[in-house]
């Protein structure tokens, strides 16, 4: 029996190669051809292995560790195989492509302290894609993630199948233990739009902004309206005065192309307005605000939240919106910061209107009937200096006469 020292093959052009990973320890019996540690270039990673059996003496290297041709490893003690003298030099093992058994992340735990193995380029891909590689499962040779797992992975969040293990899951008791408990089935629409709400909230960078309008000039021409024989709510107003700041401000009824590093800017006033139905919150699109008078505005919500309350609305009267607003000022609340309706940059809440002193620039404080409302924006499109704007523009059209014209 004889000790050997283990060394560093030729690595070409390579330097200071790092240690990613030790595969055995002193003490431990090999045999020829078992990998002992791992190392990783920026183009490639490498297995060293055994060129006999034996028993491993002694490491002499850590993780970490920069690594050229000839630097010894350890040592070995086993029956000489080489013909070279009382050392020997290994050949690096690069990965090869070779069967791939598909497994399944969503059905394996990941220990805290899991390291993955995978080659740069794989861990370039990750990075580009954003996928945490502890949550990977390898089917390559000793647990090294290939290619083929990244896709599979990624695939299986897409379909909703590893979603588990990219969100930490809500907790559950046993309810019945503390009192009677009543089970209800989620609504279709429930069904529908909460996986939509999740994902906004989820991928979209929510900023909520606050603001109040004065409403003067709107309950003025709704009484001129109604003298007139038409009753029109106050969200068709709202709507007309949305139209005319997105026209002020095309980034707010795009969309964002992330994997394209580009946005979408829409030159169509398609506005969707939230309607509570007996089964759940539906979100009707009024085609074309731009070109319709407040009374067409108005009869268009009308008729569009009858359908929606009678389930009749088809797809086609719920999609193409830039921009949506959702108003709670009929059932009450201050404030609160609305979901944005993706793949919308912006949305609106419509709050309460209550009576408040405004003072006239003069002597005297008025009461008058203010409006408050939320602005939530995607903040990777919209900074926050532009969204105090939209507000601020949104606010003064309110109030103007002639955004209704």
């Amino acid at each position: 029996m004889s000790n050997f020292e283990i060394k560093i093959p030729e690595l070409g052009d390579f330097k200071d190669v790092e240690v990613i990973e030790i595969l055995v320890k002193a003490g431990d019996q090999i045999e020829k051809d078992q990998a002992l540690i791992m190392l990783e270039t920026d183009k490639a990673t490498m297995e060293v292995p055994a060129t006999q059996s034996g028993e491993i003496i002694s490491l002499s290297v850590k993780l970490g560790d920069k690594l050229n041709a000839g630097d010894v490893v350890g040592k070995i003690v086993g029956k000489m195989l080489s013909s070279e003298g009382g050392s020997f030099e290994n050949k690096p093992i690069l990965p090869t492509q070779g069967s791939t058994k598909i497994i399944n992340p969503a059905s394996i735990p990941v220990s805290p302290n899991y390291i993955s193995h995978a080659t740069p380029s794989i861990r370039k891909l990750a990075r580009e894609l954003g996928v945490d590689l502890t949550h990977v499962s390898g089917s390559g040779v000793k647990g090294r993630i290939t290619d083929r797992d990244l896709k599979v992975f990624v695939k299986s969040i897409l379909q909703n199948e590893g979603i588990k293990n990219a969100l930490p899951e809500i907790a559950h008791d046993e309810y019945s233990n503390y009192g009677d408990i009543e089970e209800r089935a989620l609504s279709r629409i429930q069904k529908i739009s909460g996986p939509r709400l999740h994902a906004s909230w989820v991928n979209i960078p929510h900023v909520t902004q606050f603001d109040e309008a004065e409403m003067t000039t709107i309950n003025r021409l709704r009484e001129e309206h109604k003298d007139k024989g038409n009753k029109i709510t106050p969200v068709a107003f709202i709507i007309k005065a949305v139209t005319r700041v997105l026209n002020d401000f095309p980034v707010f009824r795009s969309s964002l192309l992330e994997r394209d590093k580009k946005i979408i800017i829409k030159n169509y006033f398609n506005i969707g307005f939230a309607v509570d139905t007996p089964n759940g919150l539906m979100v009707p699109v009024i085609k074309g605000t731009d070109k319709l008078s407040l009374v067409e505005i108005s009869s268009e919500i009308i008729r569009l939240s009858d359908m929606a309350r009678q389930g009749e609305l088809k797809k086609d009267d719920m999609s193409g919106s830039v921009f949506t607003i959702s108003s709670l000022g009929g059932i009450g609340g201050t404030a609160f910061t609305p979901i944005i309706n993706a793949p919308e940059v912006a949305i609106i809440g419509l709050s309460r209107a209550y009576i408040k002193p405004v003072f006239d620039g003069k002597s005297d404080w008025i009461p008058t009937e203010m409006i408050p409302y939320s602005l939530s924006y995607d903040h990777r499109v919209i900074d926050g200096a532009e969204g105090a704007r939209f507000i601020v523009s949104l606010s003064e059209a309110i109030k103007d006469d002639v955004t209704y014209k």
